[in-house]
């Protein structure tokens, strides 16, 4: 006999809670994301699902898996509502994101209307990777340190580390991880 899989979709309202028994059989529930009656959303629609009383444990040895998702951080990136952000991103690359992939809905329009971006400030990173991952150029750690404090002294507190080829090998996102959260600057860069 299987176990039970969860999904669950937290966001800022309301937590969406999908359970599927070891017979398939679907159940849902939906209840408020902050609530004085329990201490975490996910961990009290989980027990909801199974109807397990206020001091009983939840049987991890019956539950499969569980998927959580949130919208919250999307949902504030899309509404502007978070703390400015700054990108790093790899040296030559700067308006990759901007320039996205040439799509043109009307192909002939004169005004065209870019979607605004979701970071404030775009810092170029001296470092490349190729497409097995090798370094082809080293990072510049000294520039990227003056980069970083300089986009503390303007006031960023959030960034995104994009930088080529980093699936492959993450060394120098890595590196820039390191650096922004070690000490060098106080930027938060948690995920």
């Amino acid at each position: 006999m299987s176990k039970w899989f969860f999904a669950i979709d937290k966001g800022g309202t309301f937590t969406d809670i999908i359970g599927i028994d070891s017979h398939k059989k679907i159940h849902t529930n939906k209840i408020l994301s902050q609530s004085p009656a329990y201490a975490d959303s996910v961990v009290e629609g989980i027990r909801q699902v199974l109807g397990l009383k206020d001091n009983e444990m939840i049987p991890s040895e019956k539950i499969e898996r569980i998927r959580i998702g949130t919208t919250i951080a999307t949902n504030a990136l899309l509404e502007r509502k978070g703390a400015p952000t700054a990108l790093l991103i790899t040296s030559g690359f700067k308006d990759l994101l901007e320039i996205g992939n040439q799509a043109r809905p009307s192909l002939f329009d004169l005004s065209i209307v870019k979607p605004e971006q979701l970071y404030a400030s775009v810092v170029e990173v001296d470092e490349r990777l190729n497409s097995n991952g090798e370094v082809v150029v080293g990072l510049d750690i000294a520039k990227l340190e003056n980069d970083l404090n300089s986009l503390y002294n303007y006031g960023y507190r959030s960034l995104a580390i994009v930088l080529m080829h980093s699936w492959k090998n993450p060394i120098h996102e890595s590196i820039c991880f390191d650096i922004a959260l070690g000490g060098i600057v106080a930027i938060d860069v948690t995920p």
